[in-house]
């Protein structure tokens, strides 16, 4: 077997959800071999995973196990750290989003890829999507200047409410969900972001004080294009318009159109798309619309643990291949440095000029 086929040997550390789905999606690669797992505790795993060792300390397996690959999925403060300890032991990585929870720690952990020859892929999984991939494509063909209108509100409780209030120990919601969709306006518009306006509101008594679970943000870019996206989190939350993806230009609009049914709490919800629906604003000498809208049924769409094991795939094709990761890197500090410009502006209550 040539050293381009024998499986990449992987630690993953964290197994919260998403590590979970990540180290399913390896498990089932004949591309990876799991080398362990690192974790404080010891959480229910999926029956594929019981096999693994469980590590308490990320640094020490890292040291023992010597993998070719760190799949960091632990909590947003360690992000950075564990990334970069694993370029020095000579790993390639890929890190959940955020990338940081500060800007100059993730322009750290790119310094360190591009230092270390490694490959760095963050965990934004609309760029794995086919319904994603679709919807920023049909925008760009509008042409801007573009409005972005974005939320994902998640009436959450039980469980999901328990992980909400531990990620809120270190993350607002409009930075841990901001980054995917403040991405997808970067990846519509490739202008320049120049002023960044935030507000939030803190909804629980069961969070910190200085936290909020409601935010919003607001995006100014050099080419005029402009955009809002809203998180909240909560059993407060309501669920009426908790999904909105709706871009507009001169020229018409592509929206995602939400099945009525969906829930806010359905992981699933959070990437489906159902219906991408094309609005034309072209009128005839009447003034009337020339086309009714097109609606494109996006069947057969991926499920969560599809769209990770599609990032995982990346992941291994990007080292196969060597794929050039300049602009997904670049990419990822720019969503980041615009969420966390936001949760400036919620702290300060003024606008941030980038």
């Amino acid at each position: 077997m040539s050293a381009s086929e024998k499986p990449i040997r992987v630690l993953v550390a964290g197994l919260g959800n998403m590590g979970r789905s990540h180290a399913l999606a390896y498990h089932n690669n004949p591309g990876f071999e799991i080398v362990g797992l690192v974790n404080r505790s010891t959480p229910k795993l999926a029956d594929e995973l019981q096999g693994y060792t469980i590590h308490p300390d990320f640094e020490t397996a890292l040291k023992e196990l010597k993998p070719d690959l760190c799949s960091i999925n632990t909590y947003s403060d360690s992000h950075a750290d564990y990334a970069v300890m694993a370029f020095a032991a000579g790993c390639d990585v890929f890190v959940e989003k955020p990338l940081a929870t500060t800007v100059e720690d993730a322009e750290r952990v790119v310094a360190a890829a591009k230092k270390a020859g490694r490959k760095l892929v963050i965990g934004y999984i609309l760029r794995h999507h086919p319904s994603w991939t679709r919807l920023i494509a049909e925008a760009r063909k509008l042409g801007g200047p573009y409005v972005f209108r974005m939320n994902l509100n998640q009436q959450s409780s039980g469980p999901t409410w328990e992980t909400h209030k531990a990620l809120m120990r270190t993350t607002s919601p409009i930075v841990d969900c901001g980054v995917h969709y403040v991405d997808v306006m970067c990846q519509i518009t490739d202008a320049k972001p120049v002023e960044v306006r935030g507000m939030g509101l803190r909804l629980s008594n069961e969070i910190a004080p200085d936290m909020y679970n409601y935010g919003h943000l607001q995006v100014i870019y050099g080419d005029g294009s402009v955009g809002w996206y809203e998180a909240g989190w909560g059993p407060m939350m309501s669920e009426t318009a908790f999904f909105v993806k709706d871009v507009m230009s001169p020229n018409g609009a592509v929206s995602i159109v939400m099945d009525p049914n969906a829930k806010s709490d359905d992981i699933d919800a959070h990437t489906k798309t159902s219906v991408i629906r094309l609005h034309s604003a072209e009128t005839g000498p009447n003034g009337q619309f020339i086309r009714p809208d097109q609606d494109l049924h996006m069947d057969g769409e991926p499920g969560h643990q599809e769209l990770c094991d599609l990032e995982q795939a990346f992941m291994l094709k990007a080292i196969r291949e060597d794929i050039d990761l300049n602009r997904h890197m670049t990419d990822a500090v720019q969503s980041l440095r615009i969420c966390l410009a936001a949760d400036e502006s919620v702290r300060i209550g003024k606008p941030v000029y980038l």
